[in-house]
């Protein structure tokens, strides 16, 4: 009988992806926040999960490691989606890409003198394409944690980072200056395994769909 490996990371999008998996009939037989195995069994006889890094999740699929996964935009647009299928957005861990900077940074007076600026980011593809579009020279600087210190310390005049509630820039008395794009979690299989591995690759993608409408449906009565 085929086997399906899912692809996930811990975290925010893990703990928001679990009721979907769950409403699919899909349940880990271990918590991957305490487990130290990064293979875990399911609920469902040859359906595992794989704990890798966020960034790592894309590569898993790309090459046939995983059949499936999770990963944010965010994560698929530095990967660039290569080798990918995108049946679904799951609605989940959304945010924004937005440019930030210190408070009181002349940002509109920046833009019209057409000065060269640095942007510090772990999301240098993104950001040099949305720069780029802008007709904007900047000098990228790639970093990988604390963004926040980058305009204050002199680093960087901005950043291009994930604003989810917006709170780690307010207490660091940055502000965001421009929205580049809404980011939500998507889920992405190996082409060849929806070829060959349909017969139980399919049924799951129906299942985690109707999941995402029945708690869209949810949300909007909430409202």
């Amino acid at each position: 009988m085929p086997t399906l490996t899912l692809a996930l990371s811990k975290g925010r999008i893990f703990d928001e992806t679990l009721p979907l998996l769950a409403a699919a009939g899909l349940v880990p037989s271990a918590d991957p926040e305490t487990s130290r195995r990064l293979i875990i069994g399911t609920n469902s006889p040859g359906i595992t999960l794989l704990i890798v890094r966020a960034s790592d999740v894309p590569t898993y699929v790309q090459y046939g490691a995983a059949d499936l996964g999770v990963a944010g935009k965010d994560v698929l647009l530095e990967h660039g989606g290569d080798g990918l299928y995108l049946p679904l957005d799951l609605e989940i861990g959304r945010c924004r890409m937005a440019v930030a900077t210190r408070r009181g940074y002349d940002w509109a007076g920046t833009i019209q003198r057409g000065a060269r600026i640095r942007v510090a980011t772990k999301y240098v593809k993104t950001a040099r394409e949305h720069f780029a579009a802008k007709g904007m020279h900047v000098d990228l600087i790639k970093l990988y944690g604390s963004m926040e210190l980058a305009p204050l310390t002199g680093l960087a005049d901005v950043i291009v980072d994930l604003v989810s509630t917006g709170n780690t820039l307010k207490a660091n008395d940055l502000v965001v200056v421009e929205d580049i794009m809404p980011i939500s979690a998507r889920l992405i299989v190996n082409p060849a395994a929806l070829k060959l591995k349909r017969d139980i690759v399919q049924p799951l993608l129906d299942s985690i769909s109707q999941a995402v409408t029945a708690r869209r449906g949810v949300l909007e009565a909430a409202q």
